[in-house]
C-alpha cells in the first residue's frame, strides 16, 4: 500500500532520508549488518526441521546477542551523542539520524521476535511435553505449591526500594527484571487544583538474577514453568503490608557497558584496580534500553525517561502475552526431563593428519607430522592432552601461552597450575580486557601467579588476540619446541559448538616465529620480519592489501587469479577499497563472513566480481582463512584475525601461513566446502540484504554434517578456481 505525503510521519520521513543516504553509500553499516546477522540466528528458530527446544535455543541466542548489541554498540554511540563527539557511520549518517534508524530497526526486530514466539513457538509446547503458564492457570494444589515457594525461597531474597524526597534514587541493576511500584498513602494527600489526591509513591523491587527464572512443576506427565515475576506479581503486596497498591509494572534495563581502560607505565597493580574500577562501572552505566510491558503505568514511565534521559525511540514494548529476557529459555532447553528430545551431538572423528602418523604419544606424533585441528569436526582433546602431558614430563622445560577466553572449569589452567608446581616455567598472557571475560581471567591469572607462573596482564593500549602456544622439551641433548597457532580460543567448551582451525607443528621455522613473538609479548623485542606469520599492529593490514595487490596484478597480466576468504567479520575500509579495485580488474572474490559485513558485493562499477556469503547453523562459524590463487601457487593463511580495524590497530593478532601441503588442501577443502553448502548460507545482496542461497543441486549439502565424513580423496581434489 502506498503511504500519501500528507500521512508521513515526521519519524515516517527521517527514516525515508535514512533509507536513501544508507542506498547510497558504498558501504553497509557495521551495526545495522549486524541486526541483519541477528534475523539470521532467528532464521534458524523459524526452521520448522528442528525440534522446539532447537528453536527456543535459537532465540535464547538472539536475546543475548540483542542484549550485548545494545550494551557495546548502542552504548558506543551513546559515547558520541551524550559528550558531544563527532561521529559519521558508513552509512553517511551523522550521530542523530543514525541513533532514530539503529533504535527503528532494533524495535522492528525485537517486535517480530515476540511476535514468533506469542504466535508461532508458544503453540507448541503442550504437545511436546512442557508449558509455560502463569499463576492463575494453574489448580489449587499447584497454587499453594508456588505461593509456599514464594513465602520461603523468594520472599527473603526480594527488597524493596523506596524512592521519595527521603530516598535517593536506587541503583537498579543491568539487564535484572525490575518491578515499579506505585502505592499512596491515605494519610498523605496532596492538593491538585480544587481537589485533594492521594501522594503517589514509587518503590522498586528487583528480582534476584540468582534466582531460576521459571518455578518448575511436574503436573502429570508434563513439567509446567512459572515465570517467577509472575509469580512475585501476585505476592508483591507481602512488601508492601497495609499500603495500598496503585500499579505495578515491569521492566527490564540495558546499560551502557562499552568502557576503555586509561593505560600507563605504573605497575601492573595499578591496573587491575583500574580494571576493576571500571567494571563496576557497567552497573551504573548511562541506560540505553528500557524493556517495559505495554500495560506499564504512564507516570512510572515518564520519571524513567526523564531520571535517563531517554525518549520513545528507547523504549521496547513486550507485550502481556510474552515474556521479557528470552535468555531464560535456556533453562528448558537444557533440562534433563528433555535429554531424550534433544537431538545428541556428533561423536568427533580423528584429525585426517593425525591418522597418518602411526605414532600414539603426542610428543612423537607431532615430531613425524603437523596436525591440523578443526573443531567441532575434530574435538580438541589433542591440543588439551599435549598441554596436560607437557605439565607433567620432566623433559617440558617450559610453557607459552596466550589466553582471550577460557572455559568455566578450565582443564589447561588446571595443567598450567601443575606445570608451575613441577617447576616448569610457565608464562601466560592473560588479555583482562577480553569483553564480559574481564573477572574470570583475572581470577585464573591471579591463581596462576601464585603459583609461580610468569602472568602478563595484557600489553599496553592493545588487545591480545592471538592464539599461540609454545612448549620447549628437552631429551638427552635434543631440544623440540612444538607450537600451536589457531584461530579459536583455549576453551574446551566452546571447541564443542564453535568451527575453528589450529595447526599443532614442530616445524622449527614456526617455532622460531612463535618464539620471536612471545618475545615481543613479554619483553621489549620488535623483530622486523617474520617467516611464517603475519602479525597486527605492525603489518597485517598492509600484507594483506600486498597479497590482494597482487592478485590485482595477475588479473592485468591476464594471469590467474582469485581470493576466497572466510572471516567473522569485514569492516576495515583500506581493505575494502582494495577489495574493489581488485574486482574492478576482474579478480573473482568470494567472502564468507558470518556477521558483518561493510562490503557492498554486485554494485555495478564498483563489485561486480564480489560474492558474500554468511554461514548460520547448528555450529557458530568461527574459523579465518585467507587463500590467495596466486598464480596457480596457492598462499593460504589461518589465525585469529578477521579485516576490522580493531584486528588490524587495536590487538595482536596473528596470521599463519600453511607451508604443509596437505594441510593447505585441507584448508582449501574447508573454503570449498563452506561455499558449497545450500542448508545454511545466505547471499548478500548489492543492498546489504540476506537471501537463503539458492539451491543449484538437487542434493542437500550441509558443511555442518559433511565436515564429520570428510575423506582424504576428497582433500585432495578440492579446488577454488
Amino acid at each position: 500500500m502506498l503511504v500519501q505525503d500528507k500521512d508521513i510521519s515526521k519519524f515516517s520521513k527521517n527514516a525515508l532520508k535514512a533509507n536513501s543516504s544508507i542506498d547510497k553509500s558504498d558501504y553497509v553499516s557495521r551495526d545495522l549488518s549486524w541486526l541483519n546477522f541477528n534475523n539470521r540466528v532467528l532464521d534458524q528458530a523459524k526452521n520448522k526441521q528442528r525440534t522446539i527446544f532447537e528453536r527456543l535455543k535459537f532465540i535464547a541466542i538472539t536475546a543475548s546477542n540483542l542484549d550485548e548489541f545494545f550494551m557495546i554498540r548502542v552504548g558506543s554511540l551513546y559515547n558520541y551523542l551524550d559528550y558531544g563527539r563527532r561521529r559519521v557511520d558508513y552509512s553517511g549518517l551523522r550521530e542523530l539520524p543514525f541513533r532514530e534508524k539503529l533504535l527503528m530497526d532494533s524495535k522492528a526486530f525485537f517486535q517480530s521476535v515476540n511476535e514468533y514466539y506469542t504466535e508461532q513457538l508458544k503453540p507448541l509446547f503442550e504437545q511436546n511435553g512442557f508449558n509455560i503458564l502463569n499463576v492463575d492457570e494453574l489448580g489449587d494444589t499447584q497454587q499453594v505449591k508456588v505461593k509456599s515457594y514464594f513465602e520461603k525461597t523468594i520472599y527473603p531474597m526480594l527488597t524493596p526500594m523506596a524512592y521519595d524526597s527521603y530516598h535517593t534514587f536506587p541503583v537498579l541493576m543491568n539487564n535484572v527484571m525490575t518491578f515499579g511500584v506505585v502505592t499512596k498513602s491515605p494519610g498523605d494527600m496532596i492538593a491538585v487544583g480544587k481537589k485533594e489526591k492521594f501522594n503517589r509513591k514509587i518503590s522498586f523491587v528487583q528480582i534476584p538474577p540468582n534466582l531460576p527464572k521459571f518455578y518448575e512443576l511436574p503436573v502429570d506427565d508434563k513439567l509446567i514453568f512459572i515465570p517467577i515475576e509472575d509469580i512475585i506479581a501476585k505476592y508483591i503486596g507481602w512488601l508492601f503490608r497495609n499500603i495500598p497498591i496503585q500499579d505495578i509494572c515491569l521492566f527490564r534495563l540495558t546499560r551502557n557497558g562499552d568502557f576503555s581502560v586509561e593505560e600507563s607505565d605504573d605497575i601492573e597493580a595499578n591496573f587491575l584496580e583500574e580494571m576493576k574500577r571500571k567494571l563496576k562501572t557497567r552497573k551504573t552505566g548511562r541506560v540505553v534500553r528500557i524493556e517495559m510491558s505495554t500495560d506499564s503505568n504512564k507516570w512510572l514511565l515518564k520519571l524513567l525517561k526523564n531520571r535517563w534521559d531517554l525518549d520513545e525511540n528507547n523504549i521496547f514494548w513486550v507485550p502481556k502475552e510474552s515474556l521479557f529476557d528470552f535468555t531464560r529459555f535456556w533453562q528448558i532447553v537444557g533440562h534433563q526431563h528433555f535429554s531424550d528430545q534433544v537431538p545428541a551431538p556428533h561423536e568427533a572423528v580423528k584429525p585426517l593428519s593425525y591418522a597418518e602418523s602411526g605414532a600414539s604419544d603426542i610428543f612423537e606424533v607431532l615430531k613425524i607430522k603437523d596436525i591440523l585441528l578443526h573443531s567441532p569436526y575434530n574435538s580438541i582433546e589433542p591440543l588439551v592432552h599435549l598441554i596436560e602431558k607437557a605439565s607433567e614430563d620432566p623433559d617440558v622445560l617450559l610453557i607459552k601461552l596466550t589466553v582471550y577466553r577460557l572455559a568455566k572449569e578450565s582443564r589447561i589452567v588446571e595443567a598450567l597450575h601443575k606445570a608451575a608446581e613441577n617447576g616448569k616455567h610457565v608464562s601466560v598472557l592473560f588479555e583482562v580486557k577480553a569483553r564480559f571475560d574481564e573477572e574470570n581471567n583475572m581470577r585464573h591469572a591471579q591463581r596462576l601467579q601464585k603459583a609461580g607462573c610468569f602472568v602478563i596482564y595484557g600489553i599496553s593500549r592493545y588487545k591480545t588476540h592471538t592464539k599461540l602456544l609454545l612448549i620447549v622439551r628437552k631429551q638427552g641433548k635434543q631440544i623440540t619446541s612444538y607450537v600451536h597457532m589457531g584461530s579459536g580460543n583455549y576453551n574446551e567448551d566452546t571447541s564443542k559448538i564453535y568451527s575453528d582451525i589450529g595447526i599443532l607443528s614442530t616445524n622449527e621455522v614456526y617455532v622460531q616465529d612463535v618464539s620471536e613473538f612471545f618475545n615481543v609479548i613479554t619483553g621489549h623485542s620488535s623483530p622486523k620480519l617474520y617467516k611464517r606469520l603475519i602479525t597486527a599492529p605492525t603489518e597485517m593490514r598492509n600484507k594483506l592489501i600486498e597479497l590482494i595487490v597482487a592478485e590485482n596484478n595477475n588479473a592485468k597480466k591476464g594471469l590467474p587469479s582469485g581470493i576466497v576468504i572466510k572471516i567473522n567479520s569485514l569492516q576495515d575500509k583500506e581493505a575494502i577499497e582494495v577489495l574493489y579495485e581488485a574486482s574492478q580488474q576482474g579478480v573473482p572474490i568470494k567472502l564468507i563472513v558470518r556477521g558483518i559485513c561493510c562490503l557492498r558485493p554486485g554494485r555495478k562499477g564498483l563489485s561486480e566480481n564480489i560474492e558474500v556469503y554468511s554461514i548460520v547453523g547448528d555450529f557458530l562459524e568461527h574459523s579465518r582463512i585467507y587463500y590467495f590463487h596466486n598464480n596457480n601457487d596457492p598462499k593460504v593463511f589461518g589465525g585469529s584475525a578477521d579485516i576490522m580495524v580493531r584486528s588490524f590497530d587495536r590487538r595482536l593478532e596473528s596470521l599463519f601461513l600453511i607451508s604443509d601441503g596437505k594441510l593447505k588442501q585441507e584448508a582449501i577443502n574447508i573454503l570449498a566446502y563452506s561455499l558449497r553448502d545450500n542448508q545454511n548460507a545466505y547471499t548478500m545482496l548489492e543492498d546489504g540484504r540476506y537471501v537463503v542461497k539458492k539451491i543449484n543441486r538437487s542434493a542437500k549439502f550441509n558443511i555442518h554434517e559433511e565436515f564429520f565424513e570428510v575423506t582424504q580423496s576428497e582433500v585432495m581434489t578440492a579446488k577454488l578456481f
